[in-house]
């Protein structure tokens, strides 16, 4: 089945610790059905310094399952994705407004 979230796609948490918060898809992973959205679902991991990090405690957006999240309309409203034809082309659309997403 088509990814109905994609990354950049900005979405809002509808259960667990973070609902309500909303944020921008950074990573999806199709095969186990989560994305990680930047600022949602925070844990600590513990890291060892390394020429690149200075170690120590860090915050790390854990994944989150997709069918946790929606996708945000422009009017700020959570809303599900729907797929038309547009043409010959194959887009996705919010359903509470009809606009497309990704022209």
């Amino acid at each position: 089945m088509a990814a109905k979230l994609k990354k950049g796609d900005k979405v809002i948490v509808l259960a667990g610790k973070d609902k309500g918060k909303t944020g921008s898809i950074t990573s999806v992973d199709p095969k186990s059905g989560k994305a990680i959205v930047d600022g949602v679902n925070i844990a600590i991991r513990a890291t060892r310094q390394s020429q690149t990090s200075q170690g120590g405690r860090i915050p790390k957006a854990m994944p989150i399952d997709l069918s946790n999240l929606a996708f945000v309309d422009k009017n700020g409203k959570a809303s599900r994705v729907g797929f038309k034809m547009d043409g010959d082309k194959k887009v996705r659309f919010a359903k509470t407004t009809g606009d497309v997403i990704d022209a």
